[in-house]
């Protein structure tokens, strides 16, 4: 306890290897499903290529996470980078959930300086 899975490179692996690398990181206590079931202990931890969306490992803690590994390991196989994994439907509310949210910070750093300002306009105008 608790439930601890991983795939792929490990940290001191990339390092060692001289590859540099980025992870995005979600906390359970910020997955829906996981603060209703009251269960906030642990996280998803996606490691990718520095400059790129493809995944080079993962770290998911908590309950469930050898069943929540295998669809990072999936993609990992069908060289589905991260950024499109966040596009993948993922049932709401589900912890899985967290694996979509670190493809959405993935996401967020593509955005340019121009598409963000344009963003926070059209976010200003909706309010």
């Amino acid at each position: 306890e608790p439930e601890i899975a991983h795939v792929g490179l490990y940290p001191r692996d990339m390092e060692s290897g001289g590859i540099a690398y980025r992870t995005f990181t979600k906390p359970f206590a910020a997955v829906d499903r996981a603060i209703l079931e009251g269960d906030t202990e642990g996280f998803v931890k996606i490691h990718t290529k520095q400059g790129s969306d493809e995944i080079l490992g993962a770290t998911i803690v908590g309950p469930n996470a050898g069943d929540m590994i295998s669809e990072i390991s999936v993609a990992m196989e069908s060289k589905m980078g991260l950024g499109a994994l966040a596009s993948v439907i993922h049932p709401y509310p589900t912890k899985a959930e967290a694996v979509r949210q670190c493809g959405d910070l993935y996401n967020k750093t593509r955005l340019t300086v121009f598409v963000k300002g344009v963003f926070r306009k059209l976010m200003q105008l909706q309010r």
